[in-house]
């Protein structure tokens, strides 16, 4: 519900915090006082369209924060969870208007768009009135509200679930049936493809390794003549090896007789020529590591080469031939199945469209005695609400095929016995049409309605045992939502549980309104200027306290 309104310099008020409750508030006030631009404000608040004029005169801004307490499965913190935002505690919708015409909005002090705003507020309040533009019962949703009110919600949902079975085999008819005309148109391509691209044989990976490899191989060839040339130095016929090894020796023999002069110089060979050995060593496992036979490189350039070339051919990169090849061959087996795959899926979209008929066939039938006991129940309001000439109609047609069935759902009236019916929205005049959505709301409160609902002078132009029935219906209502009435109607403000008092005050040297909460005698006085005008008598208060006393 909503619980708290806070205003800040919008039109006439300059600051204004009020605390709402259960049941049925009323807000009263001569002509003029500010109910509009309460209204309003509460509209801006909900994501109705921002208006520069809202913002008091002089201040560069204005704001309005609505508070509300609901459940937290409630379909609002759905919309605002999806939004990514934080849902912890009460949802507080503020905006902004600026006094340049740009607005702002927030949910729980995180900035959203207009159209976030709007949702979460339509989920929230509905505002009914003389107007269809703050009706919020649109023929888009009726539909939804026959469904909600006949329990039907399991019957659509297995609707939309052959809805969906259908379409998924009707989707397959259609992608094989175009891959069939596609492969028939290219039979003979397709075929030669196939046997190309078998031949070939192509892996995944296969060029890189390819290429890595061969580029190996140039590498290894480039230097192959050096280490021949360094192993013919160290190991060939030219090799100084030998001489230096025979040098060695000869000294290695003379060392005994000069020691001192020859043991450094022989140390000093033998070391030299395990150097060269290793060496030597070094360059045999470079050659061995460095072999390999050329008519490899040149299987692998030929392999390569037929790889790109067939990627030229086929469009497509190498790393993709053999996905294209898979591709083919199914190409060639749907080819192939032909008509014994295609008379399959046609069978299976058929019995998924028989299935839908069916279960949309069982709800249209549910959806009419639904339909039957909506018009009952409204039209059993109507009398006491002085429409008892009037008759509302739940009118049903044909549509397309769809997800919801193939029902379409308006709500008719028929103001007068001989007239045509129509459309509510169209064929309902400003007074009629508060009271058929009265009557609708009543009927329709446990079905997917807004925990808060604003009615906004819907008793203008009757009196009496009209208003006395309004008043009535209104806390009937107020017994399973949160309702908030704008009214003229002492009869209607008797009933509330909660009564507030609209009034403009002077504020310096300018006006401002002023919300307050009536109590007992305060609220007797205003039902008394309510029923006897700019002079209160005696007999008005004694009025005014016995439809107190009757309490609604």
């Amino acid at each position: 519900m909503l619980a708290q309104l806070s205003i800040r310099d919008i039109v006439l008020i300059d600051r204004l915090d009020l605390t709402f409750s259960e049941g049925l508030s009323v807000l009263t006030g001569e002509t003029g006082a500010g109910k509009s631009i309460l209204l309003d404000a509460t509209s801006l608040a909900l994501g109705a369209r921002g208006d520069a004029a809202l913002v008091r005169h002089g201040q560069p801004q204005g704001q309005v924060t609505a508070v509300f307490d609901v459940a937290m499965d409630h379909p609002a913190r759905r919309i605002a969870t999806e939004a990514d935002l934080d849902t912890d505690g009460d949802l507080i919708l503020r905006r902004v208007q600026l006094a340049d015409g740009r607005t702002r909005a927030f949910v729980n002090d995180q900035a959203v768009s207009v159209q976030v705003l709007r949702a979460i507020g339509a989920a929230l309040v509905e505002i009914h009135g003389q107007h269809a533009d703050r009706a919020l019962v649109e023929p888009e949703a009726h539909r939804d509200l026959l469904d909600a009110f006949g329990g039907l919600v399991s019957e659509v949902e297995a609707v939309r679930a052959a809805w969906r079975a259908w379409r998924d085999a009707r989707k397959a008819l259609d992608e094989a049936q175009a891959r069939l005309a596609k492969a028939q148109a290219d039979g003979d391509y397709l075929r030669h493809a196939v046997e190309e691209l078998t031949k070939l044989r192509p892996e995944v990976g296969e060029e890189t390794a390819l290429a890595e490899r061969r580029q190996g191989m140039m590498q290894a060839e480039k230097i192959a003549t050096d280490l021949a040339e360094a192993a013919d130095a160290l190991s060939g016929p030219s090799s100084a090896v030998p001489s230096l090894a025979a040098a060695w020796r000869r000294l290695e023999r003379r060392a005994q007789q000069a020691p001192e002069l020859v043991e450094p110089i022989v140390k000093a060979f033998g070391e030299a020529l395990d150097r060269i050995e290793d060496a030597r060593s070094a360059v045999e496992a470079a050659q061995r590591a460095a072999d390999f036979d050329p008519r490899e490189l040149e299987r692998i350039e030929e392999r390569l080469f037929t790889l790109r070339a067939a990627s030229r051919k086929y469009a497509v990169p190498v790393e993709d031939l053999p996905a294209l090849a898979e591709r083919y061959r199914a190409d060639v087996a749907s080819l192939d199945a032909g008509e014994g795959h295609l008379v399959k899926l046609t069978k299976a979209a058929a019995s998924a469209e028989t299935a839908y008929g069916k279960a949309a066939t069982a709800l249209s039938a549910k959806r009419k005695a639904a339909a039957k006991r909506l018009d009952d129940a409204v039209n059993a309001e109507l009398a006491p609400l002085k429409l008892e000439r009037a008759r509302f109609i739940t009118e049903l047609s044909e549509e397309a095929a769809g997800p919801g069935g193939s029902d379409k759902a308006e709500f008719w009236v028929q103001t007068n016995p001989g007239t045509r019916p129509g459309p509510m929205m169209k064929v309902a005049s400003g007074g009629e049409l508060s009271r058929f959505m009265l009557a609708l709301k009543v009927v329709l409160a446990d079905q997917g309605s807004a925990p808060t609902l604003v009615f906004d002078e819907i008793d203008t132009g009757v009196g009496g045992a009209v208003a006395d029935a309004i008043g009535q219906r209104l806390a009937r209502l107020a017994g399973k939502v949160q309702v908030l009435s704008v009214t003229h109607a002492p009869q209607v403000a008797a009933k509330a549980t909660r009564h507030y008092l609209i009034a403009k005050e002077a504020a310096g040297d300018r006006v401002a309104t002023r919300v307050k909460p009536l109590g007992f005698d305060l609220r007797r006085e205003e039902l008394a200027r309510m029923l006897a005008g700019e002079t209160i008598t005696d007999e008005a208060r004694a009025a005014a306290e016995r439809l107190l006393a009757m309490g609604g």
